[in-house]
């Protein structure tokens, strides 16, 4: 099954819903950065709660999370745009830990000490961070949490992601739903005995069962789809954006590195990619450096 989420309004338009399989592009994010299971699953809730929540935005809006609850694996980053990619990396792949039930503690790694911070960049004023205490570090409760507390939406986050013996992704996917002013109490009572009743989503992913499936069994057939969009793992890095950032540098840092008469050798934090600036090309930034100073 390919990635990609749908949105739906359902119960009467009172009710909205995303939902999305996210398999194959977790499974990237992990080869890119050799994480570890347990931290596998919880960069691979954070970029799927990223990327639906990037499908609420518009054109060349962008959306950048951070959470960091003071557990082993440190900071979690994603940033998302509004068509479908997402890209995202923690400080320590290299973390595992599981629950006496063999489940992967992804609560344990993250840890519950901290904040998940929501960076918006809406491209009409400056960008705007909204951030609340995580409650649980498992995810999908603090991004409920974020949206009751900080945008003062009811929500209910549901993630998942499964892991197989070879470390591989096996299934991930995720949903958030949202109620709408109008809703009724019948209605959410309706949503909550749903919710309840169906198996986790990772679970749902590996049976088979589609994004449109997924927001079926919370819906048991009343809402509309109104969108699909198709989802992947994508970085916008580019070697001008790291010549950028060695400009930044000043013109003594970048003379220390002529000096040393080797080639210097850049990567992206977020999917790997190397770029390379010979002796040549770090003389031209320097006389930039001069030009604007």
């Amino acid at each position: 099954m390919k990635d990609y989420l749908v949105k739906a309004y359902a119960f009467d338009g009172t009710v909205r819903i995303y939902a999305a399989s996210t398999t194959i592009l977790c499974e990237e994010a992990r080869v890119i950065h050799d994480t570890w299971p347990a931290a596998t699953a919880a960069l691979g809730r954070t970029l799927t709660a990223s990327v639906i929540m990037g499908a609420m935005y518009k054109e060349d809006q962008t959306l950048s999370i951070q959470i960091d609850g003071g557990g082993p694996i440190g900071k979690i980053i994603a940033t998302c745009n509004a068509h479908g990619e997402v890209r995202g990396v923690v400080s320590n792949p290299h973390v595992h830990m599981s629950t006496n039930a063999g489940k992967l503690a992804v609560g344990s790694v993250v840890g519950n000490n901290g904040y998940i911070h929501v960076t918006k960049d809406v491209k009409i004023r400056d960008t705007f961070t909204s951030s609340t205490e995580l409650q649980t570090g498992e995810i999908a409760e603090d991004f409920t949490y974020y949206f009751a507390k900080s945008e003062q939406i009811p929500s209910s986050v549901g993630l998942g992601v499964l892991v197989n013996d070879d470390n591989s992704v096996l299934a991930s996917g995720g949903f958030i739903l949202q109620i709408m002013p109008g809703c009724k109490e019948k209605t959410l009572e309706t949503i909550e005995t749903n919710i309840k009743a169906i198996k986790p989503v990772s679970e749902l992913i590996q049976k088979g069962y589609s994004p449109e499936d997924i927001v079926n069994e919370i819906t048991k057939g009343d809402h509309v789809l109104i969108e699909q969009m198709d989802l992947k793992y994508s970085c916008d890095c580019n070697k001008d954006r790291f010549a950028k950032g060695l400009l930044s540098l000043g013109e003594t840092e970048l003379q220390e590195m002529i000096e040393e008469d080797k080639e210097i050798e850049t990567t992206c934090h977020f999917c790997g990619k190397q770029y390379y600036f010979s002796i040549e090309e770090l003389k031209l930034l320097k006389e930039n450096t001069v030009k604007v100073n």
